[in-house]
């Protein structure tokens, strides 16, 4: 089978499981799972999903969907896809796809993102932990105020399949930052260094993000006119080129 016939099979898959679970709108996150706080010197949760092993891939696209499925306490999957299912709605390789599924299954659980829980003829269920992946109990973001929305079109349109690990998580940590502004921002490096991405990861998902549309980098002034003026990084979104599909490759 082709990658644009796996890729075409696994848009299916994905807008079905949006359907199914009724989503519109935007899926949130804590802000905790994109953000450390203050003062704590470990990367947050999403840093840590993508790190080692191809760069996370698997492990955060299944994470992603898994919460974006998941809708209503307890926050569970009775009957969620085996490893064969979930291999065409991420759209890898069938050959080497289940056993990649099953370990990375296994490492969020292992990790406290999920619990799974063995069910007879069929696969585990699936229950969502807190998404600081400290093992406690998941609760929706909207009931505590602020969160990071994703737009359900990141999941339909397939940017989930395109965008690397490092690129999507740039694009959460620039939501967080950005919030809903629109004009370019400035982030400074302490609030950089609590995303927990090395500079090399941020360039690179820099690049792609802008290649694809969906980010615009400026050089502007930072200071006053009593300070020494420096040209710094402004980024500003471009989240509406989200709602069309990506440049594939």
């Amino acid at each position: 089978m082709s990658a644009d016939v796996r890729r075409a099979e696994a848009l299916n898959y994905l807008q079905g499981a949006a359907d199914k679970a009724k989503r519109r709108g935007h899926i949130p996150f804590p802000p905790a799972f994109v953000i450390a706080p203050e003062g704590d010197g470990g990367p947050p949760p999403l840093a840590r999903l993508i790190q080692g092993g191809r760069g996370g891939a698997v492990r955060l696209r299944l994470y992603m969907c898994i919460t974006m499925m998941a809708t209503r306490q307890p926050f569970d999957l009775r009957r969620p896809p085996g490893p064969n299912g979930w291999t065409q709605m991420l759209a890898i390789d069938p050959k080497t796809g289940p056993r990649r599924v099953a370990s990375n299954l296994k490492w969020l659980a292992d990790h406290q993102f999920i619990d799974l829980q063995p069910q007879w003829g069929r696969p585990s269920a699936i229950t969502l932990l807190s998404a600081t992946g400290d093992g406690g109990v998941y609760t929706q973001p909207r009931e505590d105020g602020r969160y990071v929305g994703m737009p359900i079109a990141f999941w339909t349109n397939g940017w989930l399949l395109q965008l690397s690990p490092t690129a999507i998580a740039l694009l959460f940590a620039l939501r967080e930052a950005l919030g809903g502004k629109s004009e370019p921002q400035y982030i400074h490096t302490a609030k950089r260094q609590r995303y927990g991405l090395s500079s090399d990861t941020w360039t690179k998902g820099r690049k792609e993000l802008e290649a694809q549309g969906l980010l615009a980098v400026k050089r502007e002034p930072q200071g006053d006119f009593y300070d020494f003026m420096r040209l710094r990084n402004a980024y500003q979104l471009t989240l509406a080129r989200l709602e069309g599909p990506p440049y594939w490759s």
